[in-house]
């Protein structure tokens, strides 16, 4: 049985389809990795960027600007954003 967890927490991107798709995309990146994983994004109506953080096991944190411009709103770059943030396994 693998122990994974992830949480995710997704704020102010005005799509709920979007969140749902960015969700399953997430979801689908830590299936693999043990321990329990937590990543946020943030969104603001008066800019174009979105706020990511990355928290995992034994103090892991990561903070990324996600810029609509260069399409990394997209739940597949999201993911594969967060996979080359993430140590390997």
């Amino acid at each position: 049985m693998r122990g994974m967890g992830i949480t995710t927490e997704l704020q102010n991107l005005g799509d709920a389809q979007l969140c749902r798709e960015i969700t399953a995309h997430l979801e689908h990146a830590f299936s693999d990795r043990k321990g329990d994983w937590r990543v946020s994004i943030r969104g603001s109506r008066a800019a174009e960027t979105w706020d990511l953080r990355v928290e995992g096991p034994h103090g892991f944190e990561r903070s990324y600007t996600l810029s609509a411009a260069a399409g990394e709103h997209m739940p597949a770059a999201i993911r594969t954003l967060v996979l080359k943030l993430v140590p390997p396994m």
